[in-house]
């Protein structure tokens, strides 16, 4: 059996404060329909996860998820047994699009389907935080939602679904340098409204800039991005830029 874990954009990412760890957002996460990995789930010989993983496994996603899922519901790791598990990459990474993260919840949200586990939404998301920010969103799988806090809190925006053109330079961005970055260098948290407004009422009357704080910092650190501004606005930490078609 075969799940889609769609790529996202930010189309507004401000930073409202810092909790002592972590940096606290105000965000509008929206679906991008036409960019996705995939996960798959078949019978193998023996417990395997197999596919385009360019880090060690215990830091994939996917895997750190399955520990999760296994630490909070031991009796689940029966249902793994012969089963394995393979990751399609299209998604870039390092590029501000969640895919990580999108895998991560597109592979419990397919084992608590599978599995007969059957956990709400709710209960997915809590073992979906431990493993990355985003990861709550895609296990809510919603079109576009407001994101607050640590990116733990989702809530569901009632609006069309845009049809959004990615494009991705052929450079990376890390997340953690961007917001050290940001916290060193530009913090100003400011509240905004911009959870009030539709989202193609905010691309068409903002810059890319006052829609993402992480813009200017990264911006600073990798000065190559000046190239792309033509693309669109920046989503995430980067390194991509997205426009409506």
């Amino acid at each position: 059996m075969k799940i889609k874990a769609h790529a996202k954009v930010n189309i507004f990412l401000k930073i409202v404060g810092h909790d002592g760890f972590y940096h606290l957002i105000k965000s509008r996460f929206m679906k991008v329909e036409n960019l996705y990995d995939e996960i798959e789930i078949v019978e193998g010989e023996k417990f395997n996860i197999i596919g385009d993983i360019n880090c060690a496994l215990r830091d994939n996603s996917v895997f750190r998820s399955y520990i999760e899922l296994t630490r909070a519901y031991p009796d689940i790791k029966k249902w793994f047994i012969g089963k394995e598990i393979r990751i399609h990459k299209n998604i870039p990474e390092m590029a501000g699009l969640g895919g990580g993260s999108s895998d991560a919840a597109a592979f419990l949200r397919l084992v608590n389907e599978m599995s007969g586990l059957n956990l709400s939404k709710k209960e997915l998301a809590e073992i979906g935080k431990k493993i990355g920010s985003d990861v709550p969103f895609f296990i809510y799988d919603y079109d576009s939602a407001n994101v607050y806090g640590r990116g733990d809190i989702v809530e569901k925006y009632d609006e069309d679904l845009l049809n959004i053109e990615v494009f991705t330079p052929p450079l990376e961005c890390s997340t953690p340098d961007v917001y050290r970055e940001y916290k060193e260098r530009f913090f100003n948290p400011k509240d905004t409204d911009f959870d009030k407004k539709d989202s193609l009422e905010l691309l068409n009357n903002y810059s890319p800039t006052e829609l993402n704080d992480l813009f200017q910092p990264a911006l600073s650190l990798y000065p190559d991005l000046y190239k792309y501004m033509d693309k669109g606005f920046f989503t995430g930490s980067g390194s991509s830029f997205f426009r409506v078609k």
